[in-house]
């Protein structure tokens, strides 16, 4: 067991290791936030902490202000991408699947000022792949027991050993301190530098959710379902014959019971293939073809 002068050391050691490649980022009236070195010229932060598309600056552990251009960003996710015209910036060691356990000691490294700042706790929750409130994919819960002080998202959550787990957010679920693990940060961002956005599935329907009586949920096999109440025109949904009214229970196979059921399904790689949704109409269930679109 460490003493409590050597596990200081090693928690310094680590951040000394990662400082540099934590940023201050300028792209909101308040307190800047930060953002960490993805690679060469390029520097991922929060999407959230990002409130202006043009005049973003970016100061650098050196103390140098470089303006920065917005490549693109995931409000799903809570990530976004800038590019900044420097070199030599020095880049973390991003832990792509790191052997994690609830009790392991991390750190929340951020630059709102000139200087690095660090908050201490500890992982309090891990988990498998989940879907964020708008509909993300995050391919690990990572939730540390540590605080974020304004202008800490964006920043860098990182182990003891000074490797990056990924990208602090305060903003993806109210009251908890999540970080986008780095397998999460490198899908995203390699999109984002590919095409400047998200792409996602689009059935061109607004729907809202009810739950149905006990005499109908008995006979469908599930409590709630989403209506639609809006269609647009020549839309997927409407190309497939889906009318106003229709109750969604499923999609392929996958129960509907939100709108966030939704959203999750129709990812990316949904875009271009037909789906099945299976659905209430007058009573009656029936199953309809869909082929998806594509919306950013």
């Amino acid at each position: 067991m460490k003493s409590n002068g050597e596990l200081s050391e090693t928690l310094a050691s680590a951040v000394q290791k990662c400082g540099g490649a934590v940023v201050r980022v300028q792209a909101r009236r308040r307190t800047p936030s930060s953002g960490c070195v993805w690679s060469e010229g390029v520097i991922v932060t929060a999407h959230h902490a990002i409130e202006r598309d043009e005049g973003i600056e970016v100061g650098l552990s050196d103390g140098k202000v470089v303006k920065a251009a917005l490549i693109g960003r995931d409000p799903t996710t809570d990530l976004a991408a800038l590019r900044i015209e420097a070199t030599g910036l020095e880049r973390p060691d991003w832990a792509m699947a790191p052997e994690l356990k609830v009790g392991h000691l991390a750190m929340a490294l951020a630059r709102p000022g000139r200087s690095t700042r660090a908050t201490l706790g500890m992982i309090s929750a891990l988990g498998e792949e989940w879907r964020t409130p708008s509909g993300g994919r995050v391919d690990l819960y990572l939730q540390a027991d540590l605080s974020l002080p304004p202008g800490f998202s964006g920043g860098m959550l990182v182990d003891t050993a000074g490797r990056a787990l990924g990208v602090n957010s305060s903003w993806l679920l109210p009251r908890h301190s999540l970080a986008i693990p780095a397998v999460t940060v490198q899908r995203v961002i390699e999109a984002l530098l590919a095409e400047g956005s998200i792409r996602r599935g689009f059935l061109g329907v607004g729907a809202f959710p009810i739950r149905f009586p006990e005499r109908l949920e008995q006979q469908i096999g599930q409590d709630s379902g989403l209506i639609l109440v809006s269609l647009q025109p020549e839309g997927p949904a409407e190309k497939a014959g889906l009318l106003l009214g229709d109750i969604l229970l499923s999609l392929d196979g996958e129960s509907l019971t939100g709108i966030d059921d939704l959203v999750g399904l129709l990812d990316q790689k949904r875009i271009g293939t037909e789906v099945t949704l299976r659905l209430l109409r007058a009573g009656q269930p029936q199953e309809r073809t869909v082929a998806v679109g594509a919306r950013a």
